[in-house]
């Protein structure tokens, strides 16, 4: 008899009907998201190369605009976007050819895997890396 009281106390505090309400969820603790950049054909020399980008408490790695992207990723995290979501095969882009610049961005984000690949052959895609800067460089049209 004892346990089914304690039983009923227990399932009737855990149901929220002693006016505290159910407990909160934990917070989730995510790792830092951390990116590997690869620039290359950009007509930039200082831009190509391979950059590491840590974005937690504070920004880090050795991106050369390392805070402005991770302030970047940070609105685009709130916003709900996805910035390294391909460009649908049916999308209707302009054909203006923005460069031979290509990008390469591998690591996590927002607790996902990203495997993502940029380049500048058309509207869409000259709007995508654009989106993304300072991740990715400016480069003129």
């Amino acid at each position: 008899m004892l346990r089914r009281l304690v039983l009923a106390t227990l399932a009737t505090t855990a149901a929220g009907a002693t006016g505290l309400g159910p407990l909160p969820p934990l917070p989730l603790l995510s790792p830092p998201d951390t990116l590997t950049v690869t620039i290359a054909e950009s007509g930039v020399p200082a831009a190509d190369g391979t950059y590491e980008l840590t974005c937690d408490d504070q920004a880090g790695g050795t991106h050369p605009a390392a805070d402005d992207a991770c302030e970047r990723l940070e609105q685009l995290a709130k916003a709900g976007t996805n910035p390294f979501k391909a460009v649908p095969g049916d999308a209707f882009c302009t054909q203006v050819y923005g460069g031979p610049a290509v990008a390469h961005i591998t690591g996590t984000w927002q607790g996902r895997e990203i495997d993502a690949r940029f380049s500048r052959v058309n509207g869409c895609e000259i709007d995508r890396w654009t989106n993304l800067q300072p991740v990715l460089p400016m480069l003129g049209r």
